[in-house]
């Protein structure tokens, strides 16, 4: 987590860093509040993986919308989506489950990972992501983050999802 935290000072990064109670889903962040977390953009992190496990996907979306893992694989030419095991998660990108989040993509230093941004995503002044553990929350502006997500050189790809 420290190196998550350095690399967005290196990069000059203006985060807010959040403590609150450990949280595993999206429905328990709601229950913290928008006013706790100054009404930023909350956002879904999903570990996939491709049938023969060959790929692996972070799909970032938007806390309130729906997953459709079928239309994913098509838009990213890819074989049938599913969840990716806590064994993969922790290989990539260093991270127990409940706590994915796009600055853990620091962790994959092979690149193998392809990062999915929900567009909507773009259009959020502030978003809320992990920083790598599941009892902090860090804010910071959908373009710094997409900053910190290019800055590791992953393939990025931006999806339209309704």
């Amino acid at each position: 987590m420290e190196e998550i935290f350095a690399s967005l000072d290196d990069l000059n990064i203006k985060y807010k860093k959040k403590s609150h109670v450990a949280v595993y889903t999206i429905e328990e962040m709601d229950l913290l509040g928008s006013d706790f977390f100054e009404n930023a953009c909350i956002c879904k992190n999903l570990f996939l993986r491709d049938q023969k496990g060959k790929r692996h996907f972070l799909y970032v979306l938007k806390e309130n919308k729906k997953a459709d893992l079928k239309s994913l694989s098509e838009k990213v030419n890819s074989s049938k989506l599913s969840f990716a095991s806590e064994e993969r998660l922790k290989k990539y990108l260093n991270v127990e489950k409940g706590s994915v989040t796009p600055l853990a993509i620091i962790y994959d230093k092979n690149k193998e990972v392809e990062v999915l941004i929900d567009e909507d995503l773009l259009k959020e002044e502030t978003l809320g992501v992990h920083p790598g553990i599941n009892t902090e929350t860090v804010l910071l502006s959908s373009k710094d983050l997409i900053r910190y997500i290019e800055n590791n050189k992953n393939k990025i790809t931006y999806i339209k999802n309704n």
